[in-house]
């Protein structure tokens, strides 16, 4: 399977999780390294819209196409969610729930519902897990991101 991620030009290749390690997100605490991407270009670039300010966004911007091996996707329902996952800010039990996910370091890529349209899908990717070698960029390209979406 073929997930996107959206971000800036000198971290398109980046596979370390650094980035999520640093700032923290909606499934990690600060510390924990992992690649936060989404299934389609469209939802990554809503991802990527609601989590910066237009005076963050950089002149250069790329998509980058990250392969992920689909018999080692788990898959997080609904129901076993933290009541209170889709809040923002991003709540301690999503982060405390993701954490558990990633220390215990059994899954490469966790899918998870998106905070913006549940119907789709987030994978947050182990970049410590043993079978990381199998996930790969596939293609890096460029996007002009239209300032209309944050007017």
């Amino acid at each position: 399977m073929v997930v996107y991620r959206i971000g800036k030009s000198k971290y398109a290749n980046d596979l370390t999780g650094e980035g999520a390690k640093l700032y923290g997100g909606r499934w990690n605490h600060e510390g924990i390294p992992c690649i936060y991407a989404a299934e389609t270009r469209a939802l990554s670039l809503l991802e990527y819209s609601v989590h910066v300010t237009i005076e963050a966004i950089p002149p250069s911007l790329k998509f980058t196409s990250i392969e992920i091996p689909d018999n080692l996707i788990h898959e997080i329902k609904r129901a076993d969610l933290p009541a209170n996952w889709h809040n923002w800010p991003h709540p301690k039990e999503s982060r405390d729930f993701g954490n558990k996910l990633l220390i215990a370091n059994k899954q490469l890529v966790i899918r998870f519902p998106s905070a913006i349209i549940p119907e789709e899908f987030i994978y947050i990717i182990n970049p410590v897990h043993q079978q990381m070698r199998q996930v790969s960029v596939k293609k890096i390209a460029d996007i002009s991101y239209d300032l209309r979406l944050k007017r």
